[in-house]
């Protein structure tokens, strides 16, 4: 069933956005609009949630305004490498919260920051 909501990201270059999010959170592809030629829509699925990603040439590169994701991943230390080398930006290093849970805050390659969480 797909989310209710759901959180659309702007991006110049769609393609490297999907590459992240599947690399570090095994998002899966789902709804592509077009079906063929240039990508203007491209949904992804995260565990029981949807995230889009949109074409949009008028974003500024590294002004990606104030959306935070979070995204439960299995192993928030084994997840946290995988960052850099799909071309986000690890902020600091993860760390175990007062409230019990290990988090990571991280950036996505267009500056979006992301928060990587332990699955419940």
């Amino acid at each position: 069933m797909p989310s209710t909501v759901q959180p659309i990201l702007a991006t110049r270059d769609v393609t490297r956005l999907v590459r992240f999010y599947a690399g570090v959170a095994g998002a899966v592809p789902t709804l592509r609009v077009p079906d063929d030629g240039p990508v203007f829509f491209q949904g992804l699925r995260i565990g029981d949630s949807d995230l889009g990603i949109v074409a949009d040439d008028g974003i500024a590169p590294g002004s990606p305004g104030r959306v935070l994701v979070g995204i439960e991943v299995d192993d928030v230390d084994v997840a946290l490498p995988r960052v850099e080398e799909l071309g986000g930006t690890v902020t600091g290093p993860a760390n175990d919260m007062p409230w019990g849970q290990r988090v990571a805050h991280v950036q996505d390659p267009d500056g979006y920051r992301v928060d990587l969480t332990p699955t419940r």
